[in-house]
């Protein structure tokens, strides 16, 4: 039982990585009917921007020009990145995606492909093909609850986490724009005739996605502190099959089918020798969709997307 709490533990913070990606595919999804190709990259753009912010302020810090402690410095980092990330992702969507927006999904779908390749030319023409190494801004405690081994950064990542995932569900379902945003989910060629200013909800939700990858970015940072040009592809397209697991535009999907999708993996990784943790995982998935083809909490009309 301890060794299985303790991967639990593992697969919870692996989960929250995939969840906050995952909500970014499933918000473009559900209201712009695009698939977001690049946003595997920004979650990476999101951690190297961390990376710069980090070590800014940990240098000003350091030679006294500031005086705050490390875990200060983590929030402004978690904070600025986000804020700076979510101007990226407005970029792409206002140079990339707008002027496809009526375009066949297929060409948009291609156009993402290419600015993930130019997020990731972009780096390494700016930082080389050298790896970075996010800055150690909290020093790890380890907890012995019972024979299960915690840390306080496993604590921090899965806590942020869900305050972000319950900070958006908050925006989504209490404020005008998040009511906006769910109208075009629902119907997406109507809902503009009524005065929804299509231009700023399809922003404003490029925007809120990019941030949440940022985060997942600096968190990923914090736990693994090696960061690579190339670290958001595989996480990309893992989230992305989260994001169609729980079902079109679903918050709450998403975050569910991204937790799951890191309790499998770290289960499969427990059991299985780990060279076969994604063919079983997604096996696993396969068989999920096989008879909920729509996602946990997807709409059957949802399938009918404009090819």
């Amino acid at each position: 039982m301890e060794f299985f709490f303790q991967n639990l533990v593992n697969a919870l913070q692996w989960g929250s990585f995939y969840a906050l990606i995952a909500l970014g595919y499933s918000m473009v999804y559900g209201i712009l009917m695009l698939f977001n190709f690049a946003h595997g990259d920004i979650f990476m753009v999101g951690a190297y921007i961390g990376f710069g912010v980090a070590t800014g302020l940990a240098t000003l810090a350091s030679m006294g020009a500031i005086a705050l402690p490390n875990w200060v410095i983590l929030v402004l980092t978690i904070i600025i990145s986000m804020f700076l990330t979510s101007f990226v992702g407005m970029i792409v969507e206002r140079l990339g995606y707008r002027p496809l927006r009526e375009a066949p999904r297929a060409s948009a779908a291609i156009t993402g492909l290419m600015i993930g390749i130019i997020l990731e030319t972009g780096n390494l023409a700016l930082l080389g093909a050298r790896r970075v190494r996010f800055p150690s801004l909290i020093e790890s405690t380890t907890y012995d609850l019972g024979g299960v081994f915690v840390t306080n950064k496993k604590i921090m990542i899965v806590g942020v986490s869900l305050m972000l995932m319950l900070a958006l569900h908050q925006f989504v379902r209490r404020t005008k724009y998040g009511m906006a945003m769910r109208a075009m989910a629902f119907d997406y060629v109507v809902v503009p005739l009524m005065g929804v200013p299509i231009n700023t909800i399809a922003a404003m939700t490029f925007a809120i996605g990019s941030a949440l990858a940022a985060a997942a970015g600096i968190l990923f940072g914090v736990a693994y502190p090696v960061l690579d040009p190339y670290m958001g592809i595989v996480f990309g397209w893992k989230a992305f099959v989260a994001a169609i697991l729980g079902g079109r535009g679903s918050i709450l999907g998403a975050t569910l089918a991204g937790f799951l999708l890191g309790f499998i993996e770290i289960f499969v990784a427990m059991i299985f020798p780990s060279t076969l943790r994604d063919l079983i995982a997604y096996s696993i998935i396969l068989i999920i969709l096989t008879f909920r083809p729509h996602g946990f909490f997807g709409e059957p009309y949802s399938a009918r997307l404009r090819l």
